[in-house]
């Protein structure tokens, strides 16, 4: 099994420098597939409210037969849910339905500016990791003016920062905004538009040189980055592949070839709306 490094956040938790996507693994199917990932060792669960599947992933869990404490598990705030009260309560919603007693991570799933609610959804969360159904905290897609925001009106400053991260969508104002707030990014959709990116290229000719998949080579490209991707796989051997990503080293060159396959229009515009939970 391949041996993962960790990486510290600024809470003092330390996490996977690799975790694994639930996105769209439903119902008993998806448990599956989640516990097939837990044993080829992924310890890292990445889940939302709205992705209807906690329930799945408490249950493959407890399936999986490795102890609670051995697996970290995330979910998320949807963004409809920002009020202090009802945040609160979404938060116990979310325990039960994956029949949890914590949480490891608890995200805001987006700032859903519009409402002007995140600031008290982050209140939320910090009063639910003083009652220890979290562990720690964090945001999803949040820009730098969000994250002084919620900074300066409580003091607390999250752990990670969830945010689309690939190739086409590199990212490098928000990642190092993020870093220099001793926030760790993680990248959610890694491989971007897998169909289209698989077939990249520039990406292709890299993979050749270093004899590895192209998904290997951009999953050790956000790596380089410093960033901790959460790709989703569901066969045993693309998720063992996944993993493999400790034993080579992209060049500087390389990396900043793919760096230059950046879009201005590279954001997955078509991606589901739970994604962003604009409802």
């Amino acid at each position: 099994m391949t041996d993962i490094p960790q990486l510290t956040l600024n809470d003092g938790t330390k996490i996977p420098a690799v975790g694994f996507g639930t996105y769209k693994l439903n119902g008993r199917q998806g448990a599956k597939d989640i516990i097939r990932a837990i044993h080829n060792g992924y310890y890292f669960l990445d889940s939302a409210f709205n992705y209807e599947n906690e329930g799945t992933v408490g249950e493959a869990v407890r399936q999986s037969g490795l102890s609670r404490d051995k697996i970290q598990i995330t979910s998320k705030l949807p963004g409809r849910r920002q009020q202090y009260d009802q945040a609160l309560v979404t938060i116990e919603e979310s325990l039960y339905r994956a029949r949890l007693d914590y949480y490891d991570f608890y995200l805001i799933h987006w700032p859903n500016p519009l409402t002007g609610h995140y600031v008290e959804a982050w209140q939320a969360l910090i009063e639910a990791r003083k009652r220890g159904m979290i562990k720690s905290i964090g945001v999803c897609n949040f820009l730098p003016e969000h994250l002084d925001n919620i900074i300066k009106e409580t003091g607390v400053t999250p752990c990670l920062n969830q945010i689309e991260l690939h190739p086409y969508f590199s990212q490098e104002t928000q990642r190092a905004y993020n870093k220099k707030l001793g926030i760790v990014t993680q990248s959610w959709s890694p491989i971007g538009r897998a169909n289209n990116m698989l077939q990249n290229p520039v990406i292709q000719e890299i993979a050749d040189q270093y004899q590895r998949s192209i998904a290997q080579v951009i999953l050790r490209w956000h790596i380089q980055l410093g960033a901790m991707p959460i790709p989703k796989a569901t066969s045993d051997e693309r998720q063992k592949e996944n993993l493999s990503l400790f034993d080579f080293e992209l060049s500087q060159t390389d990396i900043d070839k793919i760096k230059g396959l950046d879009k201005p229009d590279g954001r997955l515009k078509d991606q589901d709306p739970a994604r962003y939970e604009e409802f």
